[in-house]
């Protein structure tokens, strides 16, 4: 799983369950569409009240498995502690030239988490230091085509997507993936409140598009279209 390998899609999480919690039905569809998907983990997460980085690891295996991510590695940057600092900088870029994914999603660049914020800058500045040539940095240089932003859930805001990805289709495999963080999602809510949340809101991303559920995206950069028989 941490072998290098070139992919189509990476997605960058300050956190293990931060991919799965947004875009856990959307990298299932990807995946299902042929594309080699992989997710990138800046901290391990810990510390947090029910689990350790023994339990953590374990819970990222089981939701590395249920998604079918093709590489998945952890830069083990300080959790609480998140600056996008030189040196967090040259780690994601040597990542983005060493997996030379097309595209990349980051976290939305407003947050009520602190690293969830210096995550996004970290993602567009390392975006720009992997095109780089006359470094030091391991590989070629690799610019991803397009910068995707992911919502998450601490911001009580209502996110004003670009668009919103379907995924009625793969909404059982999102909550099982979500649902593999016992001790993040399950363990400290008996009564599934946490996981009741993030349902709700699936189903109002995808009422919005006349579908059961759905995932709000963003970018800060123009869209181009070849077709328009995919929107809906």
């Amino acid at each position: 799983m941490n072998a290098a390998a070139v992919l189509d899609a990476l997605v960058v999480a300050p956190h293990p369950d931060d991919a799965e919690l947004a875009l856990g039905g959307t990298i299932a569809r990807l995946i299902e569409a042929g594309w080699r998907v992989g997710v990138v983990d800046l901290t391990t997460g810990e510390p947090t009240p029910l689990g350790s980085p023994e339990i953590r690891a374990r819970e990222t295996q089981a939701a590395t498995e249920v998604l079918g991510l093709h590489w998945r590695e952890n830069l083990h940057l300080v959790n609480r502690s998140l600056v996008p600092d030189l040196e967090a900088r040259r780690l994601l870029a040597g990542v983005f030239r060493r997996t030379r994914p097309r595209w990349v999603f980051a976290p939305h660049w407003l947050d009520a988490h602190p690293d969830h914020t210096a995550a996004s800058r970290l993602v567009e500045d390392a975006r720009f230091w992997a095109k780089l040539s006359k470094s030091d940095l391991p590989g070629e240089p690799h610019y991803p085509q397009r910068l995707w932003y992911y919502y998450s859930l601490h911001l009580r805001r209502v996110p004003d997507p670009l668009l919103v990805v379907d995924i009625t289709p793969h909404w059982e495999t999102k909550r099982r993936a979500v649902t593999s963080y016992h001790s993040q999602f399950v363990a400290p809510y008996p009564q599934g409140e946490f996981l009741r949340r993030v349902e709700t809101q699936a189903r109002f991303w995808g009422q919005m598009i006349g579908a059961q559920f759905g995932e709000p995206l963003t970018t800060r950069e123009v869209l181009g279209v070849c077709k328009l028989d995919g929107l809906v």
